[in-house]
Formats: C-alpha cells, structure tokens, sequence
C-alpha cells in the first residue's frame, strides 16, 4: 500500500511551504532516511526524507508549487513494485518536477534572445541571453524583514577599529593544543561572540527588544550568528551564550555553518535572538552597515582584518586591525550606549584575559 509523503510541521508559525527541488525522480527507488524534496518555508530551507524504503510514485505537488502543512505531495509505492506499475498507480497524476541537476529545460523556458538570433549568431556578434529565476520563499522573507527593519526603526550605526594582535598571537599559540583537545580551529568568532556577551551584560538595552509600548529587556544571551547559507542569508541562534565555552561556541558556529550550506537548519534553530553578530569579513567586505534583525536592538557587524599603519606611543606602527560597526536602533538605545559598548569589545578583543576574567 502506498505511504503518504507529507509537508510536517516547521515551526509554531510556519503553515505553507514552497517545494523546491525533487531530489528523486518518480520511479526511483528510495531507502527510508533518504532526502526527496526540499521543503523552503520563511525561516528556512529543509530536506524531506522518506518515511519509508520503496519507490517514489506520483508527484502530486511540484517545483515551485505551495503546500500546507499536512499537505500530500508525493506517494511512496512499496519496496520491490516494477517501476511502470509506480509511475501508473491510481493518484493524482502532476507530471514531476526536472531534477535538480536538470536544469537545462528550466533554464530554456526563461532565457530570451534578442531577434534576429541566427543573424547574430552568423554575423559573430554577441548573443544577448537572460535567465529570469523566481526568488525563493525564504529570499522573499528576508528581503521583506529587512525592508521593514528600515522603515519601522530609528537605525543609527556607529564604527570602531580593532587591534587584533593580540588574539591573532594567542590563536598562533594555542592553535594546535586547542585543535587536538577539541578537534575544532580556535576562530576569531568566538572571541567576538564571548566578548559581546560581557559587551551585552554591562549595557543591557543593546539585549532589549519593544514589545508595543514596552522594553523587554533579556536576561539571557541568545547570540544570533548570520550565515550565507545555499538558499540566502540564514541567522542561527546560540541558546543562552554565556554558558558556553569557546570550545562549544567554536563547534556550534562550525556546525551551524556546516547546515546552512546543506539546507539542514531546523527552524527552531532560526527563531529568537537577543542580539545577532555578522562577519563580511570572510567575504573580503571591509566596512558596511549591518541591518538589524528585528525584533533586536542591534547587530554587530565585524570586517576584513587588515594591516594598517596606526599611532602607538608617539610612534607609527603595522598592526592587523579590523573595523567593526553597530548599528542600533535609536528609540531603545541612545548613542552613548552605542559607543560604550563597541569600546567595550575593542577593549576586551584587544585584552582578550578580560574575556576569560569577565572583566
């Protein structure tokens, strides 16, 4: 008898999904664990398993169609059915989706070539092509939030410039013992993310959040750390930071990271946050204005680290340093906050003993 392939629950307010890619194609054999479709939804992008070992039957949902949880969107035929009797099983019949490496059929259907083509392509000259992509669900959301971040926030950023020279020498030192002991690279971001803890504690309205007429401020620490993942920019959350030892931050970011990149993250994992640290370092940026990612206060934004000459005890000197940015939303946080705190993680990531006395 054929077992049901649902849209699960994702989430308390996730109610509609987006199919993305089908991973198998109808007829192909599947053993139970194994990922079908992706599922994209408004927080994040998941892969669906099969409940069961078999064969994949009729797709009844496809590419770029919506579901409800709970929705039918595909039949999974029992192990050993011939692949025709599968394809020819009494559902309803939606001719399947081109498999995600199949895009070819897709590309052609959007790509427009200016007229006369064969007269351009004869005469050498260039043929003019476009493809036109749909966004994606989760794409769409970001894209949403950010928007409203603007519109509906007093957003202020302030900067400031790092010398990094002192962690930089304690991770040359510690590197290999801590590789080793914890079988992770000792980074930069647990340094920023252990720092911004204490940051957060000695100035809590960059921890709060409006609530209608009121400031909820946080006792607890929920690092939000933003990804480029497959799908777009995803912001996984550190529950309760502060407990945290580098080694454990370091292995959480490295994981999360990992997941992103494979459309793995859970939800849950993309909900909440106090407060959110983004690195456009690691993509060569070296100085914007992070947006923040309501309902927070504020965000971290950390650069690219480079050597520049900078005054020293009346001397000029080389040293690596790197600009960080806060931006921070104006009606909770007022702007001596805003720069007493970037002072505060300058001073500890410059001291970063501060950061093991948590002081």
């Amino acid at each position: 008898m054929a077992v049901e392939l649902k849209v699960p629950p994702l989430g308390e307010s996730v109610t509609e999904v987006e199919i993305g890619p089908w991973l198998k194609r109808e007829g192909d054999a599947v053993n139970k664990d194994d990922n079908v479709v992706t599922l994209e939804s408004e927080k994040a992008t998941v892969e669906l398993p099969s409940p069961v070992s078999g064969t994949l039957g009729k797709i009844v949902k496809r590419t770029g169609e919506k579901a409800a949880v709970g929705d039918v969107i595909a039949w999974i035929e029992p192990p050993g059915k011939p692949k025709e009797e599968a394809k020819s099983a009494k559902v309803p019949a939606v001719p399947a989706a081109p498999a995600p490496s199949d895009r070819s059929d897709r590309s052609d259907k959007h790509k427009e070539e200016e007229p006369p083509v064969a007269a351009t392509r004869e005469g050498g000259a260039p043929v003019r092509q476009e493809e036109v992509v749909p966004m994606t669900l989760l794409r769409r959301t970001v894209a949403q939030r950010l928007v409203e971040a603007q519109q509906t926030m007093a957003m202020l950023t302030t900067f400031n410039e790092i010398d990094l020279s002192a962690v930089i020498a304690l991770r040359k030192q510690y590197q290999e013992t801590f590789t080793r002991k914890y079988g992770v690279k000792l980074g930069f971001m647990s340094f920023f993310i252990k720092a911004a803890v204490e940051a957060l504690k000695a100035i809590p309205q960059i921890n709060a959040s409006i609530r209608g007429n009121d400031i909820v401020y946080h006792h607890y620490f929920d690092i939000g750390v933003a990804i480029g993942g497959g799908k777009g920019l995803v912001v996984p959350v550190l529950r309760n930071a502060e407990r945290m030892s580098f080694a454990e931050v370091e292995k959480a970011v490295a994981d999360l990271a990992a997941r992103a990149q494979a459309s793995q993250l859970k939800p849950d994992e993309l909900q909440g946050g106090t407060f959110t640290i983004t690195n456009g370092g690691v993509y060569g940026s070296l100085l914007s204005t992070p947006i923040i990612n309501p309902p927070q206060s504020a965000i971290l934004g950390m650069h690219a680290i480079q050597e520049r000459p900078v005054a020293m005890e009346g001397n000029v000197v080389v040293r690596p340093m790197m600009y960080v940015a806060l931006s921070y939303d104006h009606r909770i946080v007022d702007g001596r906050e805003a720069v007493a705190f970037l002072i505060q993680i300058k001073e500890m990531i410059e001291k970063p003993a501060r950061i093991l006395l948590e002081v």
